[in-house]
C-alpha cells in the first residue's frame, strides 16, 4: 500500500487497556487500520471526526511527505537506528485536560526529558521531510507567534521545540455543552488507564490514500 505522509508517534502498547480505550473512543484502531464501534455517547462521531483519522497517539514528529530522493526503506532504517539510542522514559501518568477548545490527555509531572526526546526525533529525522510549499506555509501561518512561524519554516510545523506540548487528542473543538458531555463520559471511562506510562518505543505511522493513519512498525528503545 502506498502512503502519502509519515509521522513518528507514541502509541500505547497495542494489547493494553489504554490503546483499546483510544481506539473505541475515536472509532479507529490505528494498529489494525480499521474502524471500531464507538461508545453510545451523544454526538461522539461528530466530536471525534478530526482526531479519528490520526488515531489515538501522542505526536513526536508531525506527519510529513518524504523528501525527494528519500524512500520508506531509508526512513524505516533511520527510525530503527534512532530508537536504539534512546532509553525508556517514565511519566507519572496522563490526565484529562482542556487544550483550548478541545480535550486531550496530557502528561503529569516533569516533561523535560520527553520534550528533549521529541526535539531529537524532530532534528534527526528531518532530512526525510519534504519542504512545505508556499501555499502550505500561507495556509498554516495564521494566528502563529513569531517563534511558531519560524518553527513552521524550519521544521514544517509550528508546535515543535520550545512550543512542543505532548498530548493525546480526544476531540475536535467543542462547544460548552459538547465539552460538558465529553468530560462527563471521559471521567467515567478513563480511571486507572493512565498511570503510570512508560515510553519504551516509537512508532512509524503512514497516511493511507483515504486519509486514515495506520501503524507501520514499532521500534523499541535500548532500555
Amino acid at each position: 500500500m502506498a502512503y502519502t505522509r509519515f509521522g513518528i508517534y507514541y502509541l500505547p502498547p497495542a494489547s493494553g487497556a489504554l490503546a483499546e480505550f483510544g481506539a473505541r473512543w475515536l472509532g479507529w484502531d490505528i494498529n489494525e487500520g480499521c474502524a471500531v464501534t464507538q461508545p453510545e455517547i451523544p454526538h461522539i462521531a461528530e466530536i471525534t471526526r478530526t482526531p479519528r483519522k490520526y488515531g489515538f497517539h501522542g505526536t513526536l514528529k508531525p506527519p510529513f511527505s518524504l523528501a525527494p530522493g528519500r524512500d520508506i526503506i531509508q526512513l524505516q532504517e533511520a527510525v530503527a537506528a534512532l530508537a536504539l539510542t534512546m532509553p525508556h522514559l517514565a511519566l507519572d501518568g496522563l490526565e484529562l485536560s482542556r487544550l483550548g477548545r478541545f480535550l486531550a490527555l496530557v502528561p503529569q509531572g516533569d516533561t523535560a526529558a520527553l520534550a528533549e526526546m521529541a526535539a531529537r526525533i524532530q532534528r534527526d529525522l528531518d532530512m526525510f521531510r519534504a519542504p512545505l510549499t508556499e501555499a502550505e506555509i500561507d495556509r498554516r501561518s495564521g494566528g502563529l507567534t513569531a517563534r511558531q512561524k519560524a518553527n513552521l519554516l524550519t521544521w514544517g510545523y509550528p508546535y515543535v521545540m520550545e512550543d512542543f506540548r505532548f498530548h493525546l487528542t480526544l476531540t475536535d473543538r467543542l462547544t460548552k455543552p459538547q465539552r460538558a458531555d465529553a468530560e462527563a463520559a471521559l471521567t467515567t471511562l478513563l480511571p486507572d488507564l493512565c498511570r503510570p506510562v512508560t515510553l519504551a518505543e516509537i512508532a512509524l505511522v503512514g497516511e493511507r490514500a483515504d486519509g486514515m493513519f495506520k501503524t507501520l512498525h514499532r521500534y523499541p528503545f535500548s532500555g
